[in-house]
């Protein structure tokens, strides 16, 4: 019985720690003209050592919206 109990929570454990690699964000900036065409520009990658959901919600708090010297954009972060 111990030794159920002893596997059981070595499972439990191991299945609570993800498998933590490289991923990549990849973000630009993206702007809507007056004719509803949008233009992209790169605006930084970002490495996150973790696991895929972490890297994720890492990338999309990288998002926003704001406005520079060139008007407004949209910054969306996708990994890749």
């Amino acid at each position: 019985m111990k030794h159920v109990i002893v596997t059981a929570l070595f499972l439990a454990g191991f299945t609570l720690v993800s498998c933590k690699k490289d991923y990549t964000c990849e973000c630009a900036k993206v702007r809507t003209d007056s004719d509803g065409n949008r233009n992209s520009s790169s605006d930084g990658n970002y490495t996150f050592k973790d696991s895929r959901l972490r890297a994720e919600k890492k990338c999309n708090d990288l998002e926003e919206t704001g406005t520079d010297l060139y008007g407004n954009y949209t910054r969306e972060c996708d990994i890749r």
